[in-house]
């Protein structure tokens, strides 16, 4: 047995149980419940992952569950579906986990979500945990839009002046949006810091408009 084997198989000390708390229609919005219930259930995964101290696996975990999303019609229909009975997408998840050698608290947790029907919430949900390891790791994410591809010099020098500027270590993603003209738009968590040329074209058409 692999040493990854012998760790998966480790009982987990006793910590936060997967429950939902919320009950069905008790919100209005069901954008904003969703959102609160898919935190209660990251909240719990990341407190029994931190207890456990395999945080790092637990994470990995859903990583690859998220990469299955984007890159498996089939698996996303199975998540999502509202005809296929919580037993069967528990079976196919479980089935999936040990293939993948997930560790049992994924695992676990995965089966939760199926009988409990909130895999339709799951991408809420990584989210959340997303957030909660950023806090744990002291880091941020940054998302950056410009008009044409960043040389790996000008990344480096942005990562720089983000980490600068944010008091903590940035992760950045960035994206190319030609209609921008020029210029950066860089959005930290709801802020949003726009330097785009387009902008400043609207900004300027705008003033005209009213002198």
């Amino acid at each position: 047995m692999s040493d990854q084997k012998k760790k998966s198989a480790a009982k987990p000390k006793a910590g936060p149980q997967f429950t939902d708390s919320v009950t069905d229609g008790c919100a209005n919005n069901l954008t904003t419940r969703e959102t609160e219930v898919g935190r209660r259930y990251a909240k719990a995964l990341f407190d029994l992952s931190i207890d456990n101290n395999v945080l790092t696996e637990v994470a990995a975990d859903l990583n690859a569950v998220t990469s299955w999303l984007k890159e498996s019609t089939d698996f996303s229909a199975l998540m999502a579906s509202p005809i296929v009975v919580p037993s069967i997408k528990s079976k196919a998840l479980a089935a999936l986990a040990d293939k993948a050698e997930f560790h049992q608290i994924t695992a676990k947790f995965l089966g939760v979500l199926a009988r409990n029907g909130r895999l339709p919430i799951y991408a809420s949900i990584f989210t959340s945990f997303q957030v909660l390891i950023d806090d744990h790791n002291k880091t941020v994410r940054a998302h950056v839009v410009t008009s044409v591809p960043m040389s790996a010099a000008q990344a480096k020098s942005l990562s720089v002046a983000l980490s600068s500027a944010l008091g903590a270590e940035p992760r950045v993603t960035s994206e190319v949006d030609p209609s921008l003209l020029g210029g950066i738009k860089v959005k930290v968590g709801s802020r949003l810091f726009d330097a785009s040329l387009k902008t400043q074209l609207d900004s300027l058409k705008f003033a005209l408009k009213r002198a």
